[in-house]
């Protein structure tokens, strides 16, 4: 099976890693800043479910011309638009797009380009980061990736992906109901982000508050509502292990969005996130108001930010 991989981040980097053990031909679209580091010392992998250190196939965005069996895309939300230029060039006719983002405006926007039947569904349960040097650092043994199709045109390749990507360390799931998985992902980290993001704190840090428990109980019922209001009502094992890890009193975690802000990122996902889940909420008259406390913080920060920029 022929891969393309955009970019060779933390995510795309693991997930490019993996398959390459598992046999797949991949290729990584690059920039050049990144394609002449891995010329220079190959891509390298730190993980407990195994170390992976080896040259790999590149092309810079721009210059691809062959066509492939899937492109698998790990960007953030807010790079899709150039995401979706670069990639256009090796989607073929029977070509399938693999997303790894968050949230589902992703989807859309996506099935808009290429056909709802060219794109998969994917969720991946995972911590990786980009160390310094350009190691791709994958944090704990978590690594459970959801692939699926959203149309029945996309049945037998998302099986064939799922086949292979499964010889590589990690737990592999084929879904026939990826659409749910989407959501209860999504309702999962909105939960987490309008929190850590609002309180800019751990979840431990906020437990600890007087209201914690509940706010964050209330963050959660807001992000179960629109699931339900969209047909996706989260299943109760998956409500209780949303529960179990963001009202844990002694958990380090916080939202990725969060840790980019504490960062000083200059882009953070907030619409992707909590601002479209506001969005679609109001397409049924329901108002989600800690969600939408939230997103007000987010936004005020990408406005400082981008003034920031400016004046720099």
């Amino acid at each position: 099976m022929k891969i393309l991989v955009l970019g060779a981040g933390g995510m795309g980097g693991y997930y490019g890693a993996r398959l390459i053990e598992a046999g797949a031909d991949v290729t990584f679209m690059l920039r050049p800043g990144r394609a002449r580091a891995l010329e220079r010392v190959g891509l390298a992998v730190r993980s407990e479910l195994g170390d992976f250190h080896r040259p790999v196939k590149m092309v810079l965005a721009g210059q691809v011309g062959a066509q492939f069996d899937v492109v698998l895309l790990a960007c953030k939300a807010y790079d899709l638009a150039d995401a979706i230029r670069a990639i256009s060039p090796a989607v073929g006719r029977d070509t399938a797009v693999l997303p790894l983002l968050n949230g589902l405006d992703a989807y859309d926007r996506l099935d808009q380009c290429f056909g709802r039947q060219r794109v998969l569904g994917g969720v991946a349960y995972i911590a990786t980061t980009l160390a310094a040097d350009g190691t791709v650092v994958h944090a704990g043994r978590m690594d459970r990736l959801v692939v699926g199709p959203r149309a029945a045109q996309g049945s037998a390749l998302a099986a064939d992906f799922h086949a292979l990507v499964s010889r590589a360390a990690g737990t592999r799931e084929l879904s026939g109901a990826i659409g749910q998985e989407l959501w209860n992902k999504w309702a999962m980290i909105a939960a987490g982000a309008v929190m850590t993001c609002l309180m800019r704190g751990t979840v431990a840090d906020i437990m600890k508050t007087q209201d914690g428990r509940r706010l964050m109980l209330d963050a959660i019922a807001e992000c179960r509502t629109v699931a339900q209001l969209y047909g996706h009502a989260i299943p109760e094992p998956v409500v209780a292990a949303m529960q179990a890890r963001l009202l844990d009193e002694a958990s380090t975690w916080a939202a990725s969005m969060m840790r980019d802000i504490a960062r000083g990122a200059p882009r953070i996902e907030a619409d992707a996130i909590v601002g479209d889940l506001i969005k679609r909420a109001a397409g049924y008259g329901h108002e989600l108001p800690l969600s939408r406390a939230a997103y007000c913080h987010l936004q005020v920060y990408q406005r400082q930010r981008a003034a920031h920029q400016t004046a720099g």
